[in-house]
């Protein structure tokens, strides 16, 4: 029986793959680990089959090559977001919340920080705080922002989602006017219909009430 090496890049690859998704090391490398190992993963397996057509050899020359390729990529796209969170996080005031889970970055802010009671006129501090969003996402560029407005479930349904839209609509304006590009940015209205907590206590609705920047990588 002929013995070959090309299991053992598939095993190497796997091996890879869990050790960059062990959550044990510091939380800051945890994102650029993961996408180099995603990136890695994805890049193997493109090289075996640019090379399905060859010898043992060359898709094993295939898989490492495409490996080391697509692990570089992986990583850079997890470090670019694991910095810019941490940016955000020191540069925006501890009311508004900055969380990365890999895929991208969400930064809230509440309603009642943003807006007075049933209006869409942003106030002076959120303006502020959104200029600085605006201002990372110019140093990110190759990114796609969502602009997503929430309400609680309070009043009409059909009242609430038209609220959140126009207040989705006022939040994108302002990080329009900070220099996004209007191709990056779309901005939705969520009505009452995705609460992350109680709407039958004050606490819960406020939470509720909330606008919610997405930041993806392309």
């Amino acid at each position: 029986m002929k013995f070959t090496k090309f299991p053992l890049v598939v095993a190497a690859a796997s091996l890879t793959f869990v050790a960059a998704c062990d959550t044990s090391g510091p939380n800051q490398l945890q994102n650029t680990r993961q996408g180099a190992a995603i990136g890695a993963g994805a890049g193997a397996l493109l090289g075996v089959l640019a090379n399905s057509g060859g010898s043992v050899e060359d898709r094993q020359r295939g898989a490492a090559i495409g490996a080391a390729l697509g692990g570089g990529v992986g990583a850079g796209v997890g470090n670019s977001l694991d910095k810019q969170a941490e940016e955000l996080r020191r540069a925006l005031r501890s009311d508004v919340g900055v969380s990365n889970n890999g895929n991208n970055l969400v930064v809230v802010l509440s309603q009642d920080l943003l807006f007075a009671t049933n209006s869409t006129q942003v106030s002076g501090t959120s303006q502020r705080e959104l200029q600085t969003v605006a201002n990372s996402l110019n140093q990110y560029p190759d990114t796609t922002v969502n602009v997503i407005g929430h309400t609680d479930n309070v009043g009409e349904a059909s009242f609430n989602q038209g609220l959140s839209e126009r207040r989705a609509q006022a939040v994108a304006s302002i990080l329009l006017n900070g220099g996004v590009s209007s191709s990056r940015i779309r901005s939705i209205g969520a009505g009452e219909n995705n609460p992350i907590a109680s709407n039958l206590n004050d606490a819960g609705r406020q939470m509720n009430r909330r606008v919610e920047i997405v930041i993806t990588p392309n």
